[in-house]
């Protein structure tokens, strides 16, 4: 007699994180030897599944099934499991996990209008998948047994402590209760600070055409650039701009912001205060300084606060020497009623700001103590505040420098407050795609020779205007052996890191080699490409026959990488613009000179006020620094 196939034990359901390997079996019992295929919910065989024992890697959630026959053509189909695949934090997972469960995702404690909607939810990953029981008060919740608690309507009733059971036959495991608070509309506290989007744009200026040149702009833009990015800030950072460049960089910054997004300008470099204004000087501004060569920071805020945002913050690492004693104190008037403004000066009005030397790095003393305490969801000003009692305490700039911090700020807006893109969701992709734009790197290549030697060139951004470039041999050829490799560029980039004064301290804490590549090229100012940009690979190696020297080239078009593809030297509306950033009309200024000074070398004529380096508290001698004054006749209207 011919025995039906019965299915003793059949696969359970479970639940698990991304890209974890998962068995299902299913035990069934018959006439002779059985066979068996698993399908998936839309019918399709899976590959390779012929056996009781089914090993899958969960990629996404998935139903499966198996069919179990025998050879007198009878079959019996399993119950149908679901594979539940969960892409979040497993960082807790034991290594030796078993499926017990484990708690992925706690509730968390909510306050919620009176009549609203209550949603908490517990996720927890288990073989099989777990079963849930929530809990008010220590009593359990009838017919609350998903992953998800949802109350429609909530009144006083569901207020309380409410926590959830996690079980499946291996334990039982508790989340932490939270509380429930149900309050009237007059009693709910003010919902937290938002932003709609965060974009920053840094400038870092050091090589003057006609003034000292700086070392620490290179390392604090860097460096505050990567902390920014924790923060969730789109960064745009820039090195060495002419003022047209300058200029333009504002305008797509400008172009980035909308309504309730969070705007953060920060410069590092030369700048000068005149008739209550704050001005930063551009790498090609001649002497002395006057205020058509530069930028008004007060017009910059001005034009960000156009924009509706929720948040400008303006972070100067420059001096604010006088041109006079006669000047006027600096002064904010925010576009009513937005209050919505922050200055944090890293040095006070007519006095200088000062670089330090830092474990081998050179760094602006105010931007060392920001980079320590930017990072901490506090209110804006308290982080300045802060950075004002560090800088204070430091004795190598007592009694020179100390941070002022000026705001109209009327609500507790942190630098980490969360994105919210709830209503914004066109702007923001507007916005990123524009971003994006300006932040693209050239795809990794493979460059063939005819030799047989293949070399990969890649590519990483140091800043959104300096690119690095990466060669690494990756297969030699039969007749080939010592090869090395250069790398140049058409049109040529300088490198401005090269210099005069730029320690090997300073490259490895800028570059740090990954993969250990066999050839680098760092290509900078990439706002002035005006046309695609070649790279030139040469190969060089010898032949293991004719022992020759020998040499081929490849040449790789990357089109314009990073801003270059902004064309930061086409400015729109070129006459108009200026008048939005300065208080006279723009100059031309003819050629920059190729040539630099030294760093630290004070050009001939008056001296002007500058960030310099402070060795010591006892070696910082006291200077007249008075700049010359400018022949201006008419002062402008000083509405800011």
């Amino acid at each position: 007699m011919i025995r039906e196939i019965v299915i003793v034990c059949h696969p359970v359901s479970v639940c698990v994180p991304v890209n974890y390997k998962v068995t299902l079996s299913v035990l069934a019992e018959g006439t002779g030897i059985l066979k068996y295929q698993w399908f998936t919910d839309d019918d399709k065989e899976v590959p390779g599944g012929t056996k009781a024992d089914l090993t899958i890697t969960a990629q996404k959630t998935r139903l499966y099934v198996c069919r179990v026959n025998d050879r007198f053509c009878n079959c019996v189909f399993s119950e149908w499991v679901k594979v539940k695949v969960l892409d979040i934090d497993k960082s807790g997972l034991p290594v030796d996990w078993q499926g017990e469960p484990h708690i992925a995702v706690n509730p968390k404690p909510q306050t919620v209008r009176q009549g609203t909607k209550v949603t908490l939810r517990c996720v927890a990953f288990g073989m099989p998948t777990p079963y849930y029981q929530w809990y008010r008060n220590g009593q359990a919740l009838r017919d609350m047994t998903s992953d998800t608690l949802q109350i429609d309507g909530a009144t006083a009733e569901h207020e309380g402590s409410y926590l959830c059971s996690v079980s499946n036959v291996l334990e039982e495991k508790w989340t932490e209760s939270v509380e429930v608070d149900i309050v009237k509309t007059d009693q709910l506290p003010p919902a937290a600070p938002t932003a709609t989007d965060k974009v920053a744009l840094l400038i870092g200026n050091l090589n003057y055409s006609n003034h000292p040149g700086l070392m620490a702009p290179i390392m604090d833009v860097h460096e505050l650039a990567n902390l920014l990015r924790q923060l969730g800030f789109r960064v745009v950072s820039l090195l060495d701009l002419t003022r047209e460049e300058m200029l333009a960089a504002i305008d797509k910054f400008i172009q980035l912001l909308d309504r309730g997004v969070y705007a953060l300008f920060y410069y590092a470099g030369h700048g000068y205060e005149h008739s209550g204004r704050n001005y930063l000087v551009a790498v090609d501004a001649p002497q002395p300084y006057q205020p058509q060569n530069c930028v008004c920071v007060q017009r910059v805020m001005l034009s960000m606060q156009q924009k509706r945002t929720a948040l400008n913050v303006i972070l100067l690492d420059t001096c604010r020497k006088w041109y006079n004693q006669d000047c006027l104190p600096s002064v904010i008037m925010a576009l009513k009623p937005s209050g919505n403004t922050v200055y944090g000066y890293g040095t006070g009005e007519d006095a200088e700001a000062f670089e330090v030397q830092d474990g081998g790095k050179s760094t602006g003393i105010f931007t060392k103590y920001l980079n320590k305490h930017i990072l901490q969801p506090e209110k804006v000003t308290h982080v300045l505040e802060k950075v004002s009692e560090d800088l204070g305490g430091d004795p190598l700039v007592t009694g020179k420098q100390a941070v002022e911090i000026k705001h109209t700020l009327k609500e507790p807006r942190s630098l980490a407050d969360p994105v919210q893109t709830t209503g914004h969701t066109r702007e923001l992709q507007m916005r990123d795609a524009c971003w994006r734009h300006a932040n693209e790197l050239p795809q990794k290549k493979r460059v063939m020779f005819l030799c047989g030697v293949e070399v990969e060139i890649s590519f990483s951004a140091l800043f959104s205007n300096v690119l690095m470039v990466f060669a690494t041999v990756k297969t030699t050829g039969p007749q080939t052996q010592d090869c090395t490799i250069t790398l140049s560029s058409i049109p040529p980039m300088e490198d401005i890191f090269s210099g005069p004064g730029r320690s090997e301290e300073m490259d490895s804490l800028l570059f740090k080699k990954s993969n250990n590549p066999d050839c680098t090229l760092r290509l900078c100012a990439l706002q002035k490409l005006e046309e695609s940009l070649v790279i030139k690979v040469d190969l060089h190696y010898t032949h293991t026959v004719s022992k020759l020297r020998q040499i081929e080239s490849q040449r790789i078009d990357i089109g314009k990488p990073l801003v270059a593809s902004c064309k930061l030297y086409r400015r729109r509306n070129h006459a108009g613009t200026d008048k939005n950033y300065v208080g006279t009309s723009a100059q031309s200024m003819g050629n920059i000179s190729s040539s630099k000074p030294l760093l630290h070398q004070t050009p001939a004529g008056p001296r002007r006020p500058f960030t310099r380096k402070a060795e010591c508290a006892a070696k910082a001698a006291v200077r007249s620094n008075e700049p010359e004054e400018n022949d201006e006749n008419e002062l402008q209207d000083f509405t800011l």
